[in-house]
């Protein structure tokens, strides 16, 4: 049986960690190395087309006041946008923006909730995903979004979008949209 000197009394939680750390296994490597971490500007037009013969966007629920809301509050549209290097739609496809975007205001127009991943499609980033969710103040100059993750070349990627409005077309709805995304990633 153990006896401690007069002098020395361990109080309870110390003997408690002292033998946590005893018997708990040192640990393990994930099977992946974090390495440094890595700064990436992307550039890109964002072709977002909601009439004509193919659209890449559409309205697919809506709320029972989006008609009769000034600002279409509740309509949410699904989205795969082609991503190209230039501002012409037969411009070269570097990826997709698929997810969905939502007007989000009751009282002021333009305002919406984007969710979407960056889909890469050529190039090094070819396979990689960025994804950005956050408001999109459409009529602003400039609008700037998070981004909140990715997967392969951005993997534990993290960052914000810049979004300027290159063309909107105010009767069919149809935009192209200039984007500059920095993102760090490992």
């Amino acid at each position: 049986m153990a006896s401690f000197s007069p002098n020395f009394s361990p109080s309870l939680p110390i003997v408690l960690l002292l033998l946590l750390l005893l018997l708990t296994p040192s640990i393990a490597e994930d099977g992946f190395e974090m390495g440094e971490e890595i700064k990436t500007h992307l550039h890109f037009f964002f072709h977002d087309i909601v009439t004509g013969p193919r659209p890449t966007a559409m309205r697919v629920a809506e709320s029972t006041i989006t008609n009769t809301s000034p600002t279409g509050f509740g309509a949410v549209m699904m989205m795969d946008d082609p991503l190209t290097e230039g501002p012409e739609a037969d411009s070269k496809l570097v990826g997709h923006a698929q997810g969905m975007y939502a007007t989000a205001s009751l009282d002021e127009l333009g305002h919406l909730l984007m969710a979407m991943n960056l889909a890469f499609v050529d190039g090094e980033f070819n396979g990689s995903t960025i994804t950005v969710m956050g408001r999109n103040s459409v009529f602003d100059d400039v609008r700037e979004m998070p981004v909140v993750g990715g997967s392969g070349k951005f993997r534990f990627a993290r960052g914000y979008a810049l979004a300027k409005t290159h063309t909107l077309e105010m009767l069919t709805g149809n935009a192209v949209v200039e984007y500059d995304v920095y993102v760090l990633h490992h």
